[in-house]
């Protein structure tokens, strides 16, 4: 009897992974070049954001320090919502599981005096 190779289904796969999407967009582009005809202008092709009209120097300096305080909110954030469920739960908890929160607290608290002995805290 005649089996399939076991990785058969697999080449398979990834064969139809590959040609779908590109399938896809050949379709999209021969719509676009087809049925749908371009009417450039200088109307058309002018920078549009939100209604007004781009005036002066595009760049702009941003303070990286806006992204760290950002990013260290988001952390500690997120590291709080995690101890929602064992505040719930407390009463029903092991002692190893209290141990494994202060454990987790007591990181908290490491990263947040790093932070601020590191300076990321003042706001500049």
């Amino acid at each position: 009897m005649n089996s399939p190779h076991p990785y058969a289904f697999l080449a398979l796969f990834a064969a139809v992974a590959v040609a779908f999407p590109l399938a896809l967009l050949g379709v999209a582009r021969l719509w676009a070049r087809y049925f749908s005809p371009p009417k450039p202008s200088a109307t058309k092709n002018d920078v549009y954001e939100c209604g007004v009209a781009p005036t002066g120097d595009s760049w702009i300096q941003f303070k990286a320090h806006y992204y760290l305080y950002a990013t260290l909110f988001l952390i500690f954030d997120v590291e709080v919502l995690f101890l929602l469920p064992i505040a719930v739960a407390f009463t029903e908890l092991p002692v190893g599981a209290l141990f494994a929160v202060l454990i987790f607290i007591l990181l908290l608290a490491e990263g947040l005096v790093w932070a601020w002995h590191r300076g990321h805290l003042e706001w500049k």
